[in-house]
This record gives structure tokens, sequence and C-alpha cells, in this order.
């Protein structure tokens, strides 16, 4: 046991154990830099937590050697996204159409299992340590440098020294509030709300949009289910739950007339999940002592389930940058610098993208009906190649990151 009169020190404290963090501990670990990752809650079991894994996330866990493992999971895959026009399917997004991709398709799974696996494979590095139920409060600060943070855990409040500490904790980020750091807001008019609905068919691997006046969803194919994303106006929820589960599920069965017998399965509201949606970024991803990256530096919006994609780059590229300077203890500002200008490019184009497809959403959540115009389903049907441009900005997207050399492995013992 350690000695309780000697200061709890680690070379980098990484701060929420979503799938940005773990993957920064297993890459700096492999890389031989002690790690220590502050994990409050008990568990990974948080229902509708981001399930998308993309096909640069699933070639990263090639790289890593851990495909073998995440097969054994139980996932459902995604390969297209189509809308029906006219009692066609013409196909939008088509990630057959990726190239030097190894698994050309978006894989369904759940947020926890994917974790267990990253923290599994990382416990096995012996410079990394786990902690849960560890609950950061606040930092330590030196001389005005970053040196640690404050933590509540079962065994009451302690310190945790160290030369770098790493925010991933997400849009509501303890860590950068106390770090004083600022997010730049854009307007967002929607919210989601996330509920399953049974499903009795087998097949179908395709995204399926629902549209209508004043109201819009997604089926998400999942194993056994689907996974419904509903869009409602911006603050809307308590008016929502107001009018009770009788009338979402006319709403619902309205837009998706196939589930008129499913949609029972909404017990009450509470099987309801609201996320509000939010889109913004840092100005400054760092100060002396501390990085924020992924959600903690750039919230996103749930359009085309990037957010977990562009947060497992911003730690593969971290990793890649500072494991030299972890390595020899001297992590200068410039070097957190380096992580923001090598990953803010695809950050501002991703939230431009979803910005403009936002007001796209506009007249739907006014009571309009945004049915595609013929003539681009037409063009499609045509030139279906086209579906590969969309499915290589969500699939890929700007700036994709492959695993450094010192971190591959190979093979299923990897």
């Amino acid at each position: 046991m350690p000695d309780p009169s000697e200061p709890d020190t680690t070379t980098c404290a990484i701060v929420g154990g979503g799938p940005a963090g773990m993957i920064l501990g297993l890459l700096l670990a492999r890389a031989g830099v002690q790690v220590t990752l502050l994990e409050k809650h008990a568990d990974f079991l948080r229902d509708f937590r981001g399930d998308t894994v993309h096909p640069t996330t699933l070639r990263l866990l090639d790289e890593l050697g851990l495909w073998d493992r995440f097969a054994e999971l139980p996932y459902s895959e995604v390969h297209t996204a189509a809308f029906e026009s006219g009692g066609r399917a013409v196909t939008l997004v088509d990630f057959g159409r990726l190239r030097r991709q190894p698994h050309k398709f978006v894989a369904m799974v759940p947020q926890w299992d994917l974790l267990d696996l990253l923290a599994d494979a990382a416990r096995a590095e012996p410079g990394f340590t786990l902690r849960m139920r560890t609950e950061v409060t606040g930092l330590l600060r030196e001389g005005g440098r970053v040196v640690g943070v404050r933590y509540e855990s079962p065994d009451g409040p302690g310190e945790l020294h160290a030369e770098l500490t790493v925010a991933c904790d997400g849009r509501t980020s303890v860590v950068r509030r106390e770090a004083g750091l600022a997010a730049r807001e854009f307007p967002v008019d929607f919210d989601v709300c996330w509920f399953r609905l049974p499903r009795t068919d087998t097949g179908g691997s395709s995204l399926v949009p629902r549209i209508g006046p004043g109201r819009a969803g997604i089926l998400i194919p999942r194993q056994g289910y689907f996974q419904v994303a509903y869009l409602i106006a911006k603050g809307t929820d308590p008016v929502l739950r107001a009018r009770g589960i009788e009338a979402f599920r006319r709403d619902v069965a309205e837009l998706i007339p196939e589930a008129a017998e499913t949609v029972a399965a909404l017990a009450s509201m509470d099987d309801v999940k609201h996320l509000d949606v939010q889109v913004n970024r840092l100005r400054h991803w760092h100060i002396d002592g501390l990085l924020c990256i992924g959600d903690a530096a750039h919230a996103m919006s749930p359009v085309g389930g990037v957010g977990i994609n562009l947060a497992v780059q911003d730690a593969v590229a971290a990793a890649t940058l500072l494991a030299g300077p972890l390595r020899r203890h001297r992590v200068m500002p410039a070097d957190l610098a380096r992580v923001r200008r090598r990953r803010v490019l695809a950050t501002v184009v991703t939230q431009t993208v979803q910005r403009v497809l936002h007001r796209g959403l506009r007249p739907i959540l006014r009571g309009g009906d945004l049915t595609p115009p013929p003539a681009l389903l037409d063009v499609l049907r045509v030139l279906p190649w086209l579906s590969g441009i969309p499915a290589y900005l969500v699939g890929v997207g700007v700036r994709p990151e492959h695993a450094p050399s010192w971190a591959r492995r190979s093979g299923r013992g990897a």
C-alpha cells in the first residue's frame, strides 16, 4: 500500500472514462507513460450515450490489436442511410463506397461494452490505473500552473498530483469550468428524445429517416430493437412530458405508421430520454498543465453521430503528440497548443456542416414538411456514387488519425 504521508502522484491524470479518456489512457500507457484515469461513476452502464463506432474508430481498434475482442461484442451494422420516396428507397449515405477502410459500416454497440473492452486492454499495461467512483471536484495549482486535481471517492476527499491533467469529462466538464476556459456557443433550435421500439424483423442495416409536418425522427437498427431519435423544438421537453405518454405515442405512430403496435412498449415518459443538444467549442483548449479534448473542448450535435469519432481522434492526436514530452517529464504549453492546431480544423469543419444541416431542419420544427426535392432524389438514383461523399464526411471525417507505431499490436492476445 502507498505511504499515506507521501503525495499521490502520476505523470498524466485523465478525468473522465468515456471513449476519449479510455483511448488516451490506453495509448499513453502503451507509450510507457504512467497514467491515472478518474471516473466518477461505479460502472459504464448509461443508456443512449453515443453508441456509434465509425469506420475510422473501427480501423483504430484493428491497429491496436483489439478487433477480435470487439467482434465478440453484441453490435449491429449500419451500412446505409436511405429515404423512402414514392414507394422506393433512395440511398443518401452509403458507407460501402468508402475506400481504404477495412470496415465499411458504422457499428452500433452499447457504449458500456466498448468502454469495458478498452478498460480491460488498458489495465493490461503496467503504467495504467483506473479509479472508479472518483469524482474530480477541483484543480491543484502551483505558481499559476495546474499540477493535478482534487477529488471525492468512497475513501473521502483526496488530491492527485500530475505533470499533465487532461479533461475528458464531457460537455458539462467540471475541469473546464474550474480552469476558467470559456466556450463559444452556437444556437441550436432542437433537442432530441431518445427511446426504443421493439423490432420484429431480423434484417435491415439502413438508417431510416422519417419526416412529417412539424416532426422528424430517425430509426437506427439495433439487435432486437430500433433506437429512435425524435426531434423536438428546443425547450419543449417539459410541454411534451406534461401532455403524457398517450399523446406521445400518437405523435410517434403518426410519424412512424409501422410503429402503431410497437409504440405501446413505451410504458411512460420515463422511457423517453431527453438530450439537450449543444454545439460549442473552446477558443483555447489548454492552460499550463491542463488540456481539454473531446466534448470538453467541443460539444457536437448528434447529427451524423460523429461526436465520439471526433473525441477518439482527438485522443489519438493528443497521445501521438504528447507521449514524448510526457516520457521526458517536460510538457510545455507549446506541446499542448500543438494538439489544438492539429484538431481544430476537423472540429470547425464538422460543426459548420452540422450547423448548415440544422438550418435545414428549421422548417420541420416550425410545422413544415421537408421532404427532399424530387430532383435531388432523381440525381441520387442516376448517380449513386454521390452517396459516398456524405459517407466519407460522416464515417471518416476531416484529418482521420492512425494509431502511432508504438501503440500498435496484432492478434487476439494483444
